[in-house]
């Protein structure tokens, strides 16, 4: 049938066809599925974007009924232009049919998607903070604390982190299980990150035929009388890109292959020219001092380098010559001043710098050790003083380790100040610090800010030192680690610095922490020490010190939490017995009540009516009533 040149085709109203297939908005649950939509149609046309052929291509098939079975299944997505993934989603509703009625054309069961996965076997371990360490330091420290045995591949730094890869999830999980278990040299912990990854790419070394080929490349640069290698844009050399070997100096086999050369062939080398060869980074010439350790002048310039922390890789050489204009990190400086002093701080005997002469260096001759030298034991000035601090540590641990602290009341001086403070930043949540017991008290002034917190937190007199020792946690100190500088003696003070270990008791595992403690002591009245400045700093024990607490036994300290008094000074307790007619024993109770002051106590004592005297058990004292002075102390020891 024709209308205007129009054709319309039987059934189009009723199945949403033709020309009126715009104007028809029943696509509801009961849309039908088209004649032309059959499986053979389907099969044909859907893969290719989902839409129906042409209406006219069903005058030639046979017309049939179709089954109101079908009359849920929708055989064609409605036509949105502005849909994303139409035919992704034909495609897998295609899919779904075909599998629901059995009609794929191949087996499933071998689709990639059901085949097991298998499991991941590299794992890239990442240290944060890692580049600061040596590398030979830093794994040895892995391996012995790892309870796997593992050898690293690809170690490499990026940026302030340190990588390296493992082949084996259960190494991986072990080194994740060490994180933060060890301490670093400075005491920080050490944290290990781990991810599953696809293998590295370990660059492959030269062929030799590749090595050959530049090793000649190398030989025609070289100039002899100079001893020098002019390897200046060496990627476009005319033989090497003739020989089609392709050298970037910023890969590690490349690298590697040019120092093997130098160190086979030209040891003596004193001038490497380096510049335009677009190297970003220095990371592979860290072994040129070893090398080539003659080298006086590298040529840097023209170059990527944008770091002037790049040249702490090659700041073994001896260098008197450097050349790094045509680098970025040359615009980073202001001032040439500031440019001068940072080459000269990594090559103390560098003469001209970017071709310009420099004023000759200050330097000596002696090598820097390599090694920090081992560290001394206590400083104690004389065997006196040591015999004293030692006898008072013993006593004053012995009562600070103890049930009570209310012993210590007879160490410290009645005007005694005491403070406390913990590394870490202010504001931190106590519950996640380790020193969480010690928090509140701390007074760290360089975190504390507060001029009011700060005055609360010094405790000041004697009995407010000694209550706010007896809140802090139980200890047990290890003698044996103690550390004892005497940092100032005077013939009425004494300042002294303790450093050792002890366990927090009554937590789990009992804790060992580290701590370094400030003792300003005078001298005291029963000839021992008397405290007047406590500054006690606790911190988290690093791994060495953790391996070696308590690994000999203490001595055992005195039975006594009180500690024991020094003999009291016999010349002044006879001379006091002489002037005021008591007993020693009366006699030197009244010195010590008035702290050993000789006029002060025989002022009180004339003051002091002869009744008094005798109800509080003295003997008879002669009084001279015309005495108006007390005679010195000197005149009487005469």
């Amino acid at each position: 049938m024709a209308d205007g040149g129009r054709s319309y085709v039987d059934h189009d109203d009723r199945f949403g066809g033709g020309h009126f297939m715009k104007k028809r908005k029943g696509r509801g649950p009961f849309r039908v599925k088209m004649y032309s939509e059959g499986p053979e149609s389907r099969s044909k046309f859907q893969g290719r974007g989902g839409y129906a052929p042409n209406p006219r291509s069903r005058l030639d098939d046979e017309d049939g009924d179709i089954p109101m079975s079908e009359a849920h299944d929708s055989g064609r997505s409605r036509f949105n232009p502005y849909s994303r993934g139409g035919r992704k989603k034909d495609d897998r509703q295609a899919r779904d049919r075909i599998n629901a009625h059995g009609n794929s054309s191949r087996d499933m069961s071998h689709h990639p998607r059901n085949e097991p996965r298998e499991d991941k076997s590299w794992f890239k371990v990442t240290i944060p903070h890692g580049k600061k360490y040596d590398k030979g330091w830093l794994i040895g420290l892995l391996q012995s604390a790892c309870t796997l045995p593992f050898t690293p591949v690809g170690y490499f730094c990026d940026h302030s982190r340190a990588h390296f890869y493992v082949e084996d999830s259960a190494v991986a999980k072990a080194l994740r299980q060490i994180s933060r278990t060890f301490t670093d040299r400075e005491n920080f912990k050490v944290t290990i990150l781990t991810r599953p990854c696809p293998p590295p790419e370990m660059p492959k070394n030269l062929a030799d035929e590749e090595i050959l080929h530049l090793k000649n490349c190398m030989q025609k640069r070289y100039d002899g009388a100079q001893q020098a290698l002019n390897m200046r844009s060496i990627r476009l050399d005319p033989d090497l890109i003739e020989n089609k070997v392709d050298i970037i100096l910023n890969r590690k086999n490349c690298m590697t292959a040019m120092l093997q050369i130098i160190e086979e062939n030209v040891p003596e080398l004193l001038s490497l020219d380096l510049s335009n060869n677009k190297l970003y980074k220095l990371d592979h010439l860290t072994d040129i001092h070893l090398k080539a350790p003659n080298l006086k002048l590298i040529n840097l310039s023209d170059n990527l380098l944008r770091s002037e922390k790049d040249l702490d890789k090659i700041k073994g050489l001896k260098l008197e010559m450097l050349w790094l204009d045509g680098n970025p990190l040359c615009k980073f400086f202001k001032d040439q001043n500031l440019y001068i002093s940072a080459m000269r701080e990594r090559f103390p005997k560098l003469l001209q710098l970017d071709g310009h002469d420099l004023p000759p260096p200050i330097t000596f001759d002696v090598e820097t050790p390599t090694t920090l030298p081992p560290c001394k034991g206590s400083y104690l000035a004389t065997d006196d003083i040591k015999a004293l601090i030692l006898r008072f540590l013993q006593q004053y641990y012995a009562c600070y380790d103890g049930d009570d602290r209310q012993g210590l009341l007879n160490v410290y001086h009645d005007e005694a100040c005491c403070s406390l403070s913990i590394p870490g930043p202010i504001g931190q949540n106590p519950s996640r610090s380790s020193l969480g017991d010690y928090f509140n008290s701390s007074r760290n002034i360089k975190r504390l800010r507060d001029p009011a917190l700060r005055y609360k937190l010094l405790k000041h007199k004697r009995l407010s030192v000694v209550s706010f020792l007896n809140e802090l946690p139980r200890t047990q100190h290890d003698l044996n680690s103690f550390v004892v500088d005497v940092t100032a003696q005077t013939p009425t003070l004494l300042s002294f610095v303790v450093n050792g270990v002890f366990k927090v008791e009554g937590q789990s595992n009992d804790p060992v922490r580290a701590f370094s403690r400030v003792f300003i002591a005078v001298p005291g009245p029963d000839g021992g020490l008397l405290l007047v400045n406590d500054e006690q700093f606790i911190r988290n024990a690093s791994t060495e010190e953790i391996r070696k607490a308590f690994a000999t036994p203490a001595p055992t300290p005195s039975s006594s939490p009180v500690p024991v008094l020094a003999p009291a000074p016999q010349e002044i307790v006879q001379a006091f017995s002489v002037f005021s007619g008591m007993n020693a024993e009366w006699a030197q109770k009244c010195l010590q009540d008035n702290g050993w002051d000789f006029d002060q106590a025989a002022n009180i004592f004339l003051k002091l009516k002869v009744r008094k005297l005798e109800e509080l058990g003295c003997r008879t004292v002669r009084m001279l009533s015309g005495i108006r002075e007390v005679v010195p102390l000197y005149k009487l020891l005469e």
